[in-house]
């Protein structure tokens, strides 16, 4: 079984289904910058879930652990674009400064793949 696979396959799902959801529940609710920050989110969310479905099949071709980027990807993920959603969502401001860190797990993401680019 291919976790990195099926991580990417649920991330994956949910960033549509959460694109979906602001783009028609939410789009008669929420104000044009909330709209906007939800669309950050859900771009940010697609695109490293598409990173990872990438990096899972570069895994089961080369036999390489992804372990590292899988990881921060995945926690990008949930920190960013969770947070967004969040704080969109419930207008909770403490959720603002965890925004940043999973900024910085995707950051950290990209330049884990030097490591195999090396090898």
């Amino acid at each position: 079984m291919n976790r990195w696979l099926m991580a990417a396959a649920i991330l994956g799902a949910v960033g549509v289904s959460l694109g979906a959801l602001g783009a028609h529940a939410l789009q008669a609710r929420l104000s044009t910058e909330q709209l906007a920050s939800w669309d950050t989110a859900v771009r940010y969310h697609l695109l490293h879930s598409v990173a990872l479905l990438a990096l899972a099949l570069f895994a089961t071709e080369s036999g390489q652990s992804i372990r590292l980027p899988g990881w921060l990807f995945s926690l990008g993920i949930v920190l960013f674009s969770g947070s967004i959603y969040l704080l969109v969502l419930t207008g909770q401001r403490w959720l603002g400064p965890v925004t940043p860190l999973g900024g910085f797990c995707l950051i950290a993401g990209w330049l884990s793949l030097v490591s195999l680019a090396r090898s």
